[in-house]
Protein backbone atom coordinates (compact mmCIF):
# COMPACT_ATOMS: atom_id res chain seq x y z
CA UNK A 1 0.00 0.00 0.00
CA UNK A 2 1.23 3.32 -1.12
CA UNK A 3 2.20 5.97 2.16
CA UNK A 4 -0.59 8.41 1.40
CA UNK A 5 -0.70 11.29 2.75
CA UNK A 6 -3.85 11.88 4.49
CA UNK A 7 -4.36 8.73 6.56
CA UNK A 8 -7.59 9.61 7.67
CA UNK A 9 -10.66 11.76 7.28
CA UNK A 10 -12.89 13.15 9.35
CA UNK A 11 -16.85 13.39 8.13
CA UNK A 12 -19.56 15.47 9.48
CA UNK A 13 -23.43 13.60 9.69
CA UNK A 14 -26.17 15.88 9.16
CA UNK A 15 -26.20 17.69 5.39
CA UNK A 16 -22.78 15.44 4.23
CA UNK A 17 -23.24 11.72 4.87
CA UNK A 18 -27.45 12.27 5.47
CA UNK A 19 -30.46 14.08 4.92
CA UNK A 20 -31.20 13.69 8.12
CA UNK A 21 -33.81 17.43 8.07
CA UNK A 22 -37.12 15.00 7.60
CA UNK A 23 -36.89 13.86 10.89
CA UNK A 24 -36.27 16.57 12.54
CA UNK A 25 -38.61 18.37 10.90
CA UNK A 26 -41.02 16.77 11.85
CA UNK A 27 -39.53 16.65 15.70
CA UNK A 28 -39.41 20.32 15.66
CA UNK A 29 -43.10 20.47 14.53
CA UNK A 30 -44.39 18.32 17.29
CA UNK A 31 -42.15 19.77 19.85
CA UNK A 32 -43.95 23.64 18.81
CA UNK A 33 -47.53 21.77 18.43
CA UNK A 34 -46.73 20.14 21.98
CA UNK A 35 -46.08 23.79 23.38
CA UNK A 36 -48.75 24.91 21.35
CA UNK A 37 -46.80 27.20 19.25
CA UNK A 38 -46.88 27.98 15.61
CA UNK A 39 -45.58 25.66 13.55
CA UNK A 40 -42.32 25.48 11.39
CA UNK A 41 -41.81 23.88 7.46
CA UNK A 42 -39.00 21.65 6.87
CA UNK A 43 -37.53 24.08 4.55
CA UNK A 44 -37.08 26.50 7.79
CA UNK A 45 -35.37 23.55 9.45
CA UNK A 46 -33.27 23.27 6.86
CA UNK A 47 -31.56 27.00 7.61
CA UNK A 48 -31.55 25.80 11.69
CA UNK A 49 -29.88 22.86 11.29
CA UNK A 50 -25.91 22.73 12.07
CA UNK A 51 -25.14 24.13 15.38
CA UNK A 52 -26.50 21.06 17.41
CA UNK A 53 -29.93 20.17 19.18
CA UNK A 54 -30.28 23.33 21.30
CA UNK A 55 -29.39 25.88 19.11
CA UNK A 56 -31.94 24.05 16.62
CA UNK A 57 -34.72 24.32 19.20
CA UNK A 58 -33.48 28.02 20.13
CA UNK A 59 -34.15 28.94 16.61
CA UNK A 60 -37.34 27.40 16.46
CA UNK A 61 -38.20 29.02 19.66
CA UNK A 62 -37.45 32.41 18.24
CA UNK A 63 -39.30 31.69 14.86
CA UNK A 64 -42.48 31.09 16.65
CA UNK A 65 -42.44 33.48 19.65
CA UNK A 66 -40.75 35.80 16.94
CA UNK A 67 -38.59 37.01 19.76
CA UNK A 68 -35.45 35.35 21.48
CA UNK A 69 -36.58 32.17 24.17
CA UNK A 70 -35.68 32.58 27.57
CA UNK A 71 -33.33 29.98 29.18
CA UNK A 72 -35.69 28.52 30.81
CA UNK A 73 -38.11 28.16 27.12
CA UNK A 74 -35.31 26.82 25.45
CA UNK A 75 -34.11 24.02 28.15
CA UNK A 76 -38.53 22.76 28.69
CA UNK A 77 -38.23 22.84 24.55
CA UNK A 78 -35.04 21.02 24.53
CA UNK A 79 -36.27 18.11 26.23
CA UNK A 80 -39.47 18.10 24.81
CA UNK A 81 -37.98 18.20 21.26
CA UNK A 82 -34.93 15.01 22.05
CA UNK A 83 -38.14 13.33 22.82
CA UNK A 84 -39.98 13.48 19.39
CA UNK A 85 -36.62 13.39 17.89
CA UNK A 86 -36.24 9.54 19.36
CA UNK A 87 -39.08 8.73 18.28
CA UNK A 88 -39.13 9.93 14.89
CA UNK A 89 -35.39 8.74 13.66
CA UNK A 90 -34.50 7.04 10.67
CA UNK A 91 -38.26 7.62 9.72
CA UNK A 92 -37.65 9.58 6.76
CA UNK A 93 -33.76 10.32 6.69
CA UNK A 94 -31.57 9.17 3.84
CA UNK A 95 -28.41 8.26 2.94
CA UNK A 96 -27.02 11.06 -0.03
CA UNK A 97 -25.86 9.49 -2.99
CA UNK A 98 -22.69 7.63 -3.33
CA UNK A 99 -21.62 7.85 0.27
CA UNK A 100 -21.83 3.92 1.44
CA UNK A 101 -19.88 2.96 -1.91
CA UNK A 102 -17.37 5.58 -1.34
CA UNK A 103 -16.45 4.91 2.25
CA UNK A 104 -15.83 1.53 1.51
CA UNK A 105 -14.05 2.91 -1.51
CA UNK A 106 -11.86 5.09 0.94
CA UNK A 107 -11.43 2.32 3.47
CA UNK A 108 -10.21 -0.21 1.16
CA UNK A 109 -7.99 2.46 0.06
CA UNK A 110 -6.07 2.34 3.48
CA UNK A 111 -7.49 5.49 5.26
CA UNK A 112 -8.95 5.69 8.70
CA UNK A 113 -12.87 7.25 8.84
CA UNK A 114 -13.95 9.20 11.81
CA UNK A 115 -17.41 10.95 12.13
CA UNK A 116 -17.26 14.70 13.43
CA UNK A 117 -20.83 15.98 13.98
CA UNK A 118 -22.74 18.71 16.93
CA UNK A 119 -25.47 16.61 17.09
CA UNK A 120 -26.06 14.68 20.30
CA UNK A 121 -23.77 12.38 20.34
CA UNK A 122 -27.05 8.97 21.81
CA UNK A 123 -28.62 9.58 18.56
CA UNK A 124 -25.31 9.50 16.04
CA UNK A 125 -24.64 5.48 16.49
CA UNK A 126 -28.34 4.30 15.68
CA UNK A 127 -28.44 6.40 12.83
CA UNK A 128 -25.23 4.90 11.31
CA UNK A 129 -26.24 1.50 12.12
CA UNK A 130 -29.57 1.61 10.53
CA UNK A 131 -28.10 2.42 7.06
CA UNK A 132 -25.34 0.04 7.83
CA UNK A 133 -22.45 2.42 7.98
CA UNK A 134 -21.78 2.22 11.34
CA UNK A 135 -18.82 -0.44 10.73
CA UNK A 136 -16.91 2.13 8.45
CA UNK A 137 -16.07 4.30 11.34
CA UNK A 138 -13.12 3.91 14.20
CA UNK A 139 -14.36 6.85 16.15
CA UNK A 140 -17.54 8.62 16.21
CA UNK A 141 -17.78 12.15 18.08
CA UNK A 142 -20.89 13.93 18.86
CA UNK A 143 -21.62 18.06 19.86
CA UNK A 144 -21.55 16.86 23.51
CA UNK A 145 -18.90 14.10 23.65
CA UNK A 146 -15.76 16.96 24.16
CA UNK A 147 -16.07 20.09 25.97
CA UNK A 148 -16.12 22.11 22.35
CA UNK A 149 -18.14 20.73 19.48
CA UNK A 150 -17.15 23.08 15.22
CA UNK A 151 -16.48 25.68 14.58
CA UNK A 152 -14.33 24.86 17.69
CA UNK A 153 -11.38 22.97 16.23
CA UNK A 154 -11.30 20.66 19.55
CA UNK A 155 -12.87 17.95 18.11
CA UNK A 156 -10.16 17.33 15.05
CA UNK A 157 -7.45 18.41 17.96
CA UNK A 158 -8.65 15.26 19.51
CA UNK A 159 -8.57 13.05 16.35
CA UNK A 160 -4.88 13.90 15.67
CA UNK A 161 -3.99 13.69 18.99
CA UNK A 162 -6.15 9.99 19.96
CA UNK A 163 -4.62 8.80 16.08
CA UNK A 164 -1.37 10.51 16.31
CA UNK A 165 -1.51 12.09 13.23
CA UNK A 166 0.44 15.48 12.19
CA UNK A 167 -2.02 17.91 10.69
CA UNK A 168 -1.51 17.14 7.15
CA UNK A 169 -2.27 13.59 7.77
CA UNK A 170 -6.26 14.65 8.81
CA UNK A 171 -9.16 15.45 6.34
CA UNK A 172 -12.29 17.14 7.31
CA UNK A 173 -15.31 17.08 4.78
CA UNK A 174 -18.34 18.59 5.70
CA UNK A 175 -21.03 20.69 4.09
CA UNK A 176 -21.59 23.35 6.82
CA UNK A 177 -18.89 26.85 7.60
CA UNK A 178 -18.84 25.04 11.13
CA UNK A 179 -16.25 22.35 9.39
CA UNK A 180 -14.54 24.23 7.85
CA UNK A 181 -13.78 26.96 10.05
CA UNK A 182 -13.23 23.94 12.65
CA UNK A 183 -10.74 22.60 10.11
CA UNK A 184 -9.11 25.97 9.48
CA UNK A 185 -8.75 26.43 13.35
CA UNK A 186 -7.60 22.84 13.53
CA UNK A 187 -4.60 23.63 10.64
CA UNK A 188 -5.73 20.91 8.48
CA UNK A 189 -7.78 20.62 5.21
CA UNK A 190 -10.86 20.30 4.26
CA UNK A 191 -13.76 19.44 1.36
CA UNK A 192 -16.95 21.63 1.30
CA UNK A 193 -19.73 19.87 0.14
CA UNK A 194 -22.80 22.01 -1.56
CA UNK A 195 -25.93 19.57 -1.20
CA UNK A 196 -26.49 20.06 2.52
CA UNK A 197 -27.12 22.76 4.70
CA UNK A 198 -25.05 26.08 4.90
CA UNK A 199 -27.85 28.55 6.28
CA UNK A 200 -28.48 29.43 2.71
CA UNK A 201 -25.10 30.49 2.23
CA UNK A 202 -22.53 29.15 -0.63
CA UNK A 203 -20.25 26.76 1.22
CA UNK A 204 -17.27 27.53 -1.44
CA UNK A 205 -17.16 30.80 0.46
CA UNK A 206 -15.90 29.54 3.75
CA UNK A 207 -12.51 29.13 1.79
CA UNK A 208 -12.63 24.98 1.75
CA UNK A 209 -9.99 23.76 -0.13
CA UNK A 210 -12.04 22.19 -2.18
CA UNK A 211 -15.58 22.12 -3.28
CA UNK A 212 -17.59 19.40 -4.82
CA UNK A 213 -21.48 18.35 -5.62
CA UNK A 214 -21.10 14.78 -5.46
CA UNK A 215 -19.93 12.91 -2.54
CA UNK A 216 -18.39 10.13 -4.42
CA UNK A 217 -16.13 13.16 -5.82
CA UNK A 218 -14.01 12.93 -2.76
CA UNK A 219 -12.24 9.86 -3.39
CA UNK A 220 -10.27 10.73 -6.69
CA UNK A 221 -9.67 13.65 -5.44
CA UNK A 222 -7.76 12.83 -2.26
CA UNK A 223 -6.14 10.11 -4.60
CA UNK A 224 -5.03 12.59 -7.17
CA UNK A 225 -4.27 15.01 -4.26
CA UNK A 226 -1.65 12.48 -2.64
CA UNK A 227 0.06 11.99 -6.73
CA UNK A 228 0.33 15.40 -7.54
CA UNK A 229 2.72 15.80 -3.57
CA UNK A 230 4.66 13.29 -4.55
CA UNK A 231 4.90 14.47 -7.90
CA UNK A 232 6.22 17.89 -6.17
CA UNK A 233 8.18 16.32 -3.60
Amino acid sequence: MVDIKFKAIAFDLDGTLVDSVPDLAVAAQLMLNELTLPSCSELEVRSWVGNGAEVLVRRALAHAHKQIPTSSQVEQALVVFLKHYHQQLNQHSCLYDGVKETLLQLIEQGYQLAVVTNKPIQFVAPILKAFEIDHCFSLILGGDSLEAKKPDPMPLNYIISEWALKKDQLLMVGDSKNDILAAKSAGIASIGLTYGYNYGEDIGLSGSDAVFDDFSDILSWVLTHFKLRKLSE
